[in-house]
C-alpha cells in the first residue's frame, strides 16, 4: 500500500516499459476485476489527430454552465500530472491519486502473471479515471478524450452517449496506418452500435470511411461541413469570432477565448454535439450556456500567451497538420513581427516536414531537447533546418535565457513542435 503520492505516481510510471500495447483485452479484465465502472458513468467519448483536447475543454465548459458537473479524462497532461482526471475543470488531489492506485495496483499485479500480459502506464491511468467516476466522485457527465488512435485506445471500453471525432492527420503513422483512409478507420473505431456521432473531418477518403463505419453500426451521423456553414470569421484580440449555421438554428456571432482559425472548428463542432444532447434529451444546455461556455472555456498550450514582455506564446501543435493551422493563425495575426521559433520534437514525427514549414513564419529558429524518453537531440533537428538564423541547444534551461535575451525587442517567441515540450518549458517560466 502506498502512503505517498510521488510512490503511487513514480509507480505508474514505472508501467512506461511495457510501452505502448494495442488492444482491448487488458483494460476489459481490469473493468471486469473493478466491477465495471465504466457502465456506471454517462459519457462522451472524444477522438481524433488534432483538436480533442480544445474541443473536449469546449464541451465541459458549455456542460458547466448549463449547471452539470463534468469530469473529463484527457492526455497529455501541460501543467500537473493531475490535471488528467479532473472535476469541472479542477484536477483530482494526491490524496485522491494514491486511494485510486492502491485499488488498482493489486489487481495489475494479479493480471501481470496472466496470459492477458502487462497493463501499460496509460491503461492503468484510463481505469483509474473509470474507478474515479464510478466509485469515488459523483459527476452528471465524464468525457473521455482518447490517447492514441480509437479502435484499440485503453479509453474504446466505455460506452458513450455520444461519440465526437475532431480531424483526421497524419500521426502515430507507425501504429495506426500510412494513409489517412487508415488512420480514418482507427480513430472509426470508436463508433459504438446505434450511438449518435458528430465529426469535422475534412478530407473525402476519411470522411467516406467514417460514414461507412457509422452506417455499418447504425450510428445517427453528422458531418459538420457537409451540414453546417461557419462564415463571418474573424480573429479578435484574445480569442475568435464566427458566426454559424446548422440544420437547426443560427448562432450569430459566437466568440471564444481560444486562439487560432482551427478553434473556430473545434468550437462549432461543440456547438453540433451540444445541440445532440438536447435533441436526445440527454441533457438540457441553453443558446444563453453555448454561448458564455464557448468564451469561458480555457486550455493550456494552445496558442497560450504566457509571457507579455516579450510576447511568449506556447503551442501544442506536435504534427504536420497541426503546424499548419499554427502557422496559419500565426500569419493572420502577427504579419508584420519577427517570430522567434522555439522548437522541439519527439523522435518519431515528421520534424522535417514540421520544420520546413516553420521557416515561412520563422525570422529565427532555437532548436532544443528535453528529458523524455523519445525526444530528439536538438543538435539533429538543427541539422534539419536550412534557415539562415538558427541555434541549439540539448539544455532546456537556454530557452529561458533566450527568452530574457529578447527583452526589449520587437520579437514575438513561438514555443512549439510536442505537448511534452511545451510542459517542460511552462514549468520552467511559470
Amino acid at each position: 500500500m502506498f502512503t505517498a503520492y510521488e510512490e503511487a505516481r513514480s509507480w505508474i510510471h514505472s508501467r512506461l516499459k511495457f510501452g505502448v500495447k494495442p488492444g482491448l483485452d487488458r483494460m476489459k479484465q481490469l473493468m471486469e476485476r473493478l466491477d465495471h465502472p465504466e457502465k456506471k458513468i454517462r459519457a462522451l467519448h472524444v477522438a481524433g489527430t488534432n483538436g480533442k483536447g480544445s474541443t473536449v475543454a469546449f464541451i465541459r465548459s458549455m456542460l458547466q454552465e448549463a449547471g452539470y458537473t463534468v469530469g473529463t479524462f484527457t492526455s497529455p497532461y501541460i501543467i500537473t500530472f493531475n490535471e488528467r482526471i479532473s472535476v469541472n475543470g479542477t484536477p483530482i488531489t494526491d490524496e485522491e491519486w494514491v486511494t485510486l492506485v492502491n485499488q488498482v495496483k493489486p489487481i495489475v499485479e494479479e493480471l501481470d502473471q496472466t496470459e492477458h500480459g502487462q497493463p501499460t502506464e496509460f491503461e492503468i491511468m484510463t481505469a483509474c479515471a473509470f474507478l474515479y467516476f464510478a466509485a469515488y466522485h459523483q459527476v452528471d457527465f465524464v468525457i473521455f478524450e482518447t490517447g492514441l488512435g480509437g479502435r484499440y485506445d485503453s479509453t474504446n471500453v466505455v460506452e458513450p452517449l455520444l461519440t465526437v471525432i475532431t480531424s483526421i492527420g497524419h500521426d502515430h503513422m507507425n501504429i495506426l496506418g500510412n494513409t489517412i483512409a487508415e488512420i480514418a478507420g482507427e480513430k472509426a473505431g470508436i463508433i459504438k452500435d446505434g450511438i449518435p456521432m458528430v465529426t469535422a473531418v475534412t478530407q473525402p477518403e476519411a470522411l467516406q470511411v467514417i460514414r461507412h463505419e457509422a452506417e455499418r453500426k447504425s450510428a445517427p451521423f453528422q458531418s459538420l461541413h457537409d451540414t453546417c456553414r461557419i462564415y463571418n470569421e474573424e480573429a479578435l484580440p484574445a480569442g475568435e469570432q464566427f458566426s454559424f449555421k446548422t440544420g437547426e438554428k443560427c448562432y450569430a456571432d459566437i466568440r471564444t477565448s481560444l486562439i487560432g482559425t482551427h478553434q473556430r472548428q473545434n468550437a462549432a463542432l461543440s456547438i453540433l454535439a451540444a445541440e445532440w444532447l438536447n435533441r436526445e434529451n440527454i441533457a438540457e444546455i441553453s443558446d444563453a450556456a453555448i454561448r458564455t461556455g464557448l468564451v469561458k472555456a480555457a486550455w493550456p498550450g494552445r496558442l497560450e500567451l504566457v509571457q507579455e514582455h516579450p510576447p511568449v506564446y506556447l503551442d501544442g501543435a506536435h504534427n504536420e497538420e497541426g503546424i499548419d493551422k499554427l502557422t496559419e493563425t500565426m500569419k493572420q495575426r502577427f504579419p508584420d513581427s519577427d517570430i522567434c521559433v522555439v522548437f522541439s520534437a519527439l523522435k518519431d514525427k515528421p520534424y522535417h516536414d514540421m520544420i520546413k514549414k516553420l521557416e515561412t513564419i520563422a525570422h529565427s529558429i532555437h532548436f532544443a531537447s528535453f528529458d523524455f524518453p523519445r525526444a530528439s537531440l536538438a543538435k539533429d533537428l538543427y541539422d534539419a533546418s536550412e534557415i539562415g538564423s538558427k541555434s541549439w541547444s540539448e539544455d532546456p534551461e537556454q530557452v529561458i535565457k533566450l527568452i530574457e535575451s529578447k527583452k526589449g525587442s520587437n520579437d514575438i517567441v513561438l514555443i512549439t513542435g510536442s505537448l511534452y515540450f511545451i510542459s517542460d518549458i511552462r514549468k520552467r517560466m511559470l
